[in-house]
Order: C-alpha cells, then structure tokens, then sequence
C-alpha cells in the first residue's frame, strides 16, 4: 500500500466558531485560498448565528467517548495509521497517514463518528454535529509529524478526557491516561 502523506485534520462542531469571533477565522474564497484571519466583529457573529439552520453542536463526555471510539475503528478498518486523536467538546484533532486525500480522510470520520452517535441515541436524525469542512494540513516529514502530534496530546488546554496517542515506533495506540 502506497502512503501518500501524513496529515494534520481538525474538524469543529456546528456553530463552534462563526465568522468574526474574536479567537479568529478565515474566510475560503472562490480560488480555495484562505483569507487573512477576520477582525473580531460582534455584528457579523449575531449575523452569523441568525443564519444557523439549528443549534450549535457540542461533545459531552459520552459523545467523546464514542467519537473516540468511532474514528479509531474507521482508522483501523481503512487501514490507515493513526498517530494522535484528541476529541475536545466542541472540535476534533486528528493526525494520521492514509492511502486516500486528507478531505476524503476527513470526510469519513465524521461519517462514522456521526452514524455511531445516532445508533447510540445521542444524535437526533436530523440534528447537525459537524461544520462544512475543516482544516487538512500535509505532514510532509518526521518533524512536522512530531510537532502536530505534540500540539494534539499537549497543547489543547484543561484536561477534559484523554488524547488518543500512537507508540511513535510501534504504532500501538493507547489511550493516554483513563478515561472520565
């Protein structure tokens, strides 16, 4: 199986982030390219949440849970290598090597992840966890592997569960800590 690259995947919950918050947020334009982080601007979030179609998704512990379980199992089951996974209350980081493009990687986690959370009841059958994208970045060497798998286990502030987290060598994964 030929491995096309690592990638650095984060995908955020409906209604996580609006356009004009003041933690930021880019803009897709029409050529694909990303716009200059927005300025914080309260009118365009009220705007912005005028516009939702439903209520802002969020992970509970139990939701986590699953979501967790959920997207090792579709890493696993593609055959894909799964170096660091953390799901947060309200987005999800991801960081693994696939045969297949990182949208298309993207794309079926949320899938399964969102079929789970409806088999167990904690998804309604119309209710709408995930935004339209995310971001897909290209780990294209050991460093920026390394650096992306440390920001997803170190670096998302209180602990609220616990990251996912591949043996660098043996890419056994293991649950860092217990969870909650």
């Amino acid at each position: 199986m030929e491995w096309r690259a690592a990638y650095f995947i984060t995908f955020t919950c409906y209604g996580a982030r609006l356009h004009g918050d003041e933690r930021g947020s880019v803009v897709r334009g029409r050529n694909g390219r990303l716009s200059e982080p927005l300025a914080p601007n309260l009118d365009r979030v009220q705007r912005e949440r005028h516009l939702m179609n439903g209520p802002s998704g969020t992970l509970d512990a139990r939701r986590r849970a699953i979501a967790t379980d959920a997207a090792t199992e579709v890493l696993r089951t593609k055959g894909w290598r799964l170096f660091a996974l953390h799901v947060r209350t309200n987005h999800v980081h991801l960081v693994a090597w696939a045969n297949a493009e990182p949208e298309f990687v993207m794309r079926t986690v949320k899938a399964w992840i969102t079929r789970r959370l409806r088999e167990a009841a904690l998804l309604g059958p119309e209710e709408r966890l995930w935004t339209r994208h995310g971001s897909t970045r290209y780990l294209w060497n050991n460093k920026d592997l390394a650096n992306a798998v440390s920001y997803v286990v170190e670096s998302q502030g209180a602990d609220i569960g616990w990251p996912w987290v591949a043996s660098w060598m043996g890419l056994s994964g293991q649950p860092r800590g217990s969870p909650p």
